[in-house]
């Protein structure tokens, strides 16, 4: 498996999983709709789900919006390469499929250096969500794509464990205020004290602005229950994730490891999952945001 392979299945509309930072992604030639399309088929996930599109340098990610305001180039130039997304409006060649019809597009330089060598070597930007069925625990790991998704995909570069291990913050820049549209490892006073202050989305119907936000998420298959340490411990067989136990306490290396512990957990046939609630101060926000969604039933 090589990434001179990889591209090419890219080039030829298929479908590649592939290492980034964050979680691993499920990547399609992003100006090719049909090949866009079999993302959503193989995952099983509603076309009002927008997708990310990598890219591998600012130049890239220019050429792909119709507008590059000051805000998204100070904080291309701080984040970038990075798990930051910037949701900006689209130029006409990003197909409406992988917007989910609307008029605006997510964009990101990953850090990994196989996810930038697959997109230079594609000559291409990748659309890429996570590599795993809808709702379902994110991939940290070559194996966990192939888990999740078998066959479907033709080919999984193995990049080693993802560093970061939650996927990116995403912000709209579309609007006239920037807006904060999912948590990620990066703490937002960090983001506002470069660009001002930041609102927060507003779920309606129709589309989501973002992928990530639907409320019942990167989830477990065992039922994960976000606890207090002083809760009861729920009947039958389970195990505990705490924090500065089986969990490290510092926020980011938490983070690097909580999809890999679920992951694990998760294969083990318990009756239930119990993860300490983190602390809600800013650093810990994607954490919570996670695992608020896992929890949700």
């Amino acid at each position: 498996m090589s990434v001179t392979e990889a591209a090419a299945l890219i080039r030829a509309g298929k479908l590649v999983g592939f290492p980034t930072e964050t979680v691993y992604g499920l990547g399609a030639n992003a100006l090719d709709a049909a090949a866009v399309a079999r993302i959503f088929a193989v995952k099983g996930r509603p076309l009002g789900s927008p997708l990310i599109v990598h890219v591998d340098s600012l130049e890239m990610a220019r050429e792909l919006a119709l507008e590059w305001p000051e805000a998204a180039e100070r904080l291309a130039r701080k984040y970038w390469p990075g798990p930051l997304t910037l949701v900006l409006r689209k130029q006409p060649s990003i197909p409406d499929m992988v917007t989910a019809g609307l008029p605006t597009v997510g964009l990101r330089v990953p850090s990994h250096p196989l996810a930038l060598a697959l997109i230079r070597a594609a000559g291409v930007p990748i659309a890429a969500p996570s590599a795993n069925l809808f709702t379902g625990l994110s991939p940290t790991t070559a194996e966990h794509v192939r888990q999740s998704l078998g066959n479907a995909v033709e080919m999984v570069l193995d990049g080693g464990p993802a560093a970061v291990g939650i996927e990116s913050t995403v912000l709209s820049l579309a609007g006239d205020r920037p807006v904060l549209l999912r948590p990620g490892v990066i703490p937002i006073p960090e983001i506002e004290a470069l660009i001002g202050p930041l609102g927060r989305a507003e779920i309606g119907p129709g589309a989501h602005p973002a992928p990530g936000m639907h409320p019942q998420h990167y989830r477990p298959r065992t039922p994960l229950l976000l606890r207090s340490v002083d809760d009861p411990t729920p009947a039958g067989r389970g195990a505990w994730l705490r924090i500065g136990r089986e969990m490290p306490a510092e926020a980011r290396a938490y983070a690097a490891r909580l999809y890999e512990a679920l992951h694990r957990l998760d294969a083990e046939g318990l009756d239930w999952i119990a993860v300490e609630r983190p602390p809600g101060t800013p650093e810990w926000a994607g954490v919570l945001d996670r695992l608020t969604r896992a929890a949700s039933r």
